[in-house]
C-alpha cells in the first residue's frame, strides 16, 4: 500500500527548493539524504531528496530533480508516496488500514462505516459515511474514538450528542452561546 510522506508546496527560492506539508511522523527517516520517493505525477515519478533543512518549523527539501524555481513550481502539489504494508505502533493506523472498518456506538448499534482519514490543523478526523448516506467528520481522539480494532474489522465510537447527522435530535447547545 502506498502511503503519503509529504506533499510539495510552494517552490523557495531560486534553486529547486520547495516546502512540504508533512504527513509522516518520521521525517528524518523518510526523507533522509539520497532517499528516493515515488510521487502521484506522470512527470515525475520519482523524486531524490538532495537535502533537507528546517526553518521556524517548516520542512525544506530539496530533490535532485528538481534544478531551478520553475521546476519547482510545476512540481507544487505533488504527494510524495512510500510502500507500507501495516504500521508497527499499537496506536497508530494507517489510512488503508481503517477504510471499510464498521463504526459502532459502545452498545454494538452500527452508525456507518469509515471511508477515510483527513488531516486538520488541530487534529486528524475519521470520515464516517452514515447508513442514509450522511458523511460525518468525527474527531479521531481517544475520547470520541476509544476503540480502534483492525482484526475485528471496528471502531467503536462514543460521540457527543448531536455529532452523527443521525443523532441531531440530542444536539447539545448551551444557553451560553445563543445571543
Amino acid at each position: 500500500m502506498q502511503l503519503t510522506v509529504a506533499r510539495i508546496g510552494r517552490a523557495h527560492g531560486l534553486r529547486g527548493e520547495v516546502a512540504l506539508d508533512l504527513r509522516t511522523d518520521a521525517p528524518d527517516e523518510r526523507l533522509a539524504d539520497g532517499a528516493v520517493l515515488r510521487t502521484d505525477s506522470a512527470q515525475l515519478p520519482v523524486l531524490t531528496v538532495r537535502s533537507t533543512r528546517i526553518q521556524q518549523g517548516r520542512w525544506y527539501v530539496s530533490f535532485v530533480e528538481l534544478t531551478d524555481r520553475t521546476s519547482a513550481e510545476q512540481a507544487a502539489g505533488t504527494t510524495l508516496l512510500v510502500e507500507e504494508d501495516a504500521s508497527d505502533e499499537d496506536d497508530a493506523w494507517y489510512p488503508h488500514e481503517l477504510a471499510g472498518l464498521r463504526a459502532e456506538l459502545a452498545d454494538g448499534t452500527v452508525v456507518g462505516e469509515l471511508v477515510g482519514l483527513e488531516h486538520l490543523p488541530a487534529h486528524d478526523v475519521l470520515v464516517l459515511r452514515e447508513p442514509d448516506g450522511a458523511r460525518t467528520l468525527v474527531p479521531f481522539v481517544s475520547a470520541i474514538v476509544p476503540v480502534v480494532d483492525v482484526p475485528g474489522g471496528r471502531v467503536v465510537l462514543d460521540p457527543p450528542g448531536g455529532l452523527l447527522a443521525s443523532d441531531v435530535a440530542r444536539l447539545v447547545v448551551s444557553d451560553e452561546t445563543r445571543g
